[in-house]
Protein backbone atom coordinates (compact mmCIF):
# COMPACT_ATOMS: atom_id res chain seq x y z
CA UNK A 1 0.00 0.00 0.00
CA UNK A 2 1.38 3.42 -0.96
CA UNK A 3 1.42 6.60 1.10
CA UNK A 4 -1.24 7.93 -1.29
CA UNK A 5 -3.48 4.96 -0.45
CA UNK A 6 -2.87 5.56 3.26
CA UNK A 7 -3.87 9.22 2.93
CA UNK A 8 -7.00 8.36 0.90
CA UNK A 9 -8.02 5.69 3.41
CA UNK A 10 -7.49 8.10 6.32
CA UNK A 11 -9.37 10.84 4.53
CA UNK A 12 -12.21 8.37 4.04
CA UNK A 13 -15.56 9.43 2.73
CA UNK A 14 -16.52 11.58 5.68
CA UNK A 15 -18.70 14.65 5.49
CA UNK A 16 -16.20 17.11 6.94
CA UNK A 17 -13.28 18.85 5.29
CA UNK A 18 -9.96 18.45 7.10
CA UNK A 19 -6.72 20.37 6.91
CA UNK A 20 -3.41 18.63 6.24
CA UNK A 21 -2.52 19.30 9.90
CA UNK A 22 -5.68 17.54 11.10
CA UNK A 23 -5.06 14.59 8.79
CA UNK A 24 -1.44 14.42 9.96
CA UNK A 25 -2.53 14.30 13.62
CA UNK A 26 -5.08 11.58 12.85
CA UNK A 27 -2.60 9.45 10.93
CA UNK A 28 0.20 9.87 13.45
CA UNK A 29 -2.27 9.03 16.22
CA UNK A 30 -2.99 5.78 14.39
CA UNK A 31 0.71 4.92 14.32
CA UNK A 32 1.57 6.01 10.79
CA UNK A 33 5.13 7.32 10.34
CA UNK A 34 3.99 9.64 7.53
CA UNK A 35 5.44 13.15 7.48
CA UNK A 36 3.47 16.37 7.21
CA UNK A 37 5.26 17.37 3.99
CA UNK A 38 4.20 14.06 2.42
CA UNK A 39 0.58 14.76 3.33
CA UNK A 40 0.76 18.26 1.82
CA UNK A 41 2.31 16.93 -1.42
CA UNK A 42 -0.16 14.06 -1.61
CA UNK A 43 -3.19 16.27 -1.00
CA UNK A 44 -2.05 18.79 -3.62
CA UNK A 45 -1.48 16.01 -6.15
CA UNK A 46 -4.91 14.50 -5.47
CA UNK A 47 -6.51 17.96 -5.70
CA UNK A 48 -4.83 18.54 -9.07
CA UNK A 49 -6.23 15.21 -10.27
CA UNK A 50 -9.74 15.96 -8.97
CA UNK A 51 -9.73 13.14 -6.40
CA UNK A 52 -10.43 15.48 -3.49
CA UNK A 53 -12.41 18.67 -3.00
CA UNK A 54 -10.48 21.67 -1.74
CA UNK A 55 -11.82 24.71 0.04
CA UNK A 56 -10.44 27.65 1.92
CA UNK A 57 -12.00 27.89 5.36
CA UNK A 58 -13.29 31.08 6.97
CA UNK A 59 -9.90 31.25 8.72
CA UNK A 60 -8.06 31.03 5.39
CA UNK A 61 -6.78 27.48 5.83
CA UNK A 62 -6.89 25.00 2.96
CA UNK A 63 -9.00 21.94 3.77
CA UNK A 64 -9.62 18.74 1.84
CA UNK A 65 -12.33 16.13 1.54
CA UNK A 66 -12.75 13.09 -0.62
CA UNK A 67 -15.53 13.78 -3.11
CA UNK A 68 -18.82 12.01 -2.70
CA UNK A 69 -19.58 12.38 -6.40
CA UNK A 70 -17.57 12.72 -9.58
CA UNK A 71 -19.94 15.30 -11.10
CA UNK A 72 -19.36 19.06 -10.78
CA UNK A 73 -20.88 20.25 -7.52
CA UNK A 74 -20.82 22.91 -4.84
CA UNK A 75 -20.69 22.70 -1.06
CA UNK A 76 -22.74 23.77 1.94
CA UNK A 77 -20.25 23.80 4.82
CA UNK A 78 -21.08 24.06 8.52
CA UNK A 79 -18.89 26.72 10.15
CA UNK A 80 -19.13 24.96 13.50
CA UNK A 81 -18.61 21.24 12.88
CA UNK A 82 -17.36 21.16 9.27
CA UNK A 83 -20.09 18.85 8.01
CA UNK A 84 -20.41 19.33 4.28
CA UNK A 85 -23.19 18.61 1.83
CA UNK A 86 -22.53 18.41 -1.90
CA UNK A 87 -25.17 20.17 -3.97
CA UNK A 88 -25.80 20.62 -7.66
CA UNK A 89 -26.87 24.16 -8.44
CA UNK A 90 -28.08 24.63 -11.97
CA UNK A 91 -28.90 28.27 -11.34
CA UNK A 92 -25.28 28.91 -10.29
CA UNK A 93 -24.06 27.29 -13.51
CA UNK A 94 -26.38 29.46 -15.56
CA UNK A 95 -25.37 32.62 -13.67
CA UNK A 96 -21.65 31.85 -14.13
CA UNK A 97 -22.21 31.36 -17.86
CA UNK A 98 -24.08 34.66 -18.17
CA UNK A 99 -21.41 36.60 -16.27
CA UNK A 100 -18.66 35.04 -18.40
CA UNK A 101 -20.56 35.88 -21.60
CA UNK A 102 -21.11 39.48 -20.49
CA UNK A 103 -17.36 39.90 -20.10
CA UNK A 104 -16.31 37.90 -23.16
CA UNK A 105 -14.86 34.92 -21.26
CA UNK A 106 -15.08 31.28 -22.28
CA UNK A 107 -13.89 27.97 -20.82
CA UNK A 108 -15.11 29.20 -17.44
CA UNK A 109 -14.57 27.22 -14.27
CA UNK A 110 -15.74 28.13 -10.80
CA UNK A 111 -15.80 26.97 -7.21
CA UNK A 112 -18.57 27.78 -4.76
CA UNK A 113 -18.75 27.06 -1.05
CA UNK A 114 -21.61 28.33 1.06
CA UNK A 115 -20.86 28.53 4.78
CA UNK A 116 -23.56 28.39 7.41
CA UNK A 117 -24.70 26.32 10.36
CA UNK A 118 -25.99 22.79 9.84
CA UNK A 119 -29.27 21.55 11.37
CA UNK A 120 -27.46 19.52 14.07
CA UNK A 121 -25.37 22.50 15.25
CA UNK A 122 -28.42 24.76 15.12
CA UNK A 123 -30.32 22.28 17.30
CA UNK A 124 -27.41 22.08 19.77
CA UNK A 125 -27.34 25.87 20.04
CA UNK A 126 -31.11 25.97 20.67
CA UNK A 127 -30.92 23.30 23.39
CA UNK A 128 -27.97 25.07 25.03
CA UNK A 129 -30.04 28.27 25.28
CA UNK A 130 -32.99 26.40 26.81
Amino acid sequence: MTRRDDVLRSLGRGQAFRTAQQLFAQMRGSGSPIGLATIYRTMQSMADEGQVDVLRTDAGEVAYRRCQTEAHHHHLVCRECGTTVEVAARSVEQWAGRVADEHGYDEVQHVLEIFGRCPACRAKARSAKA
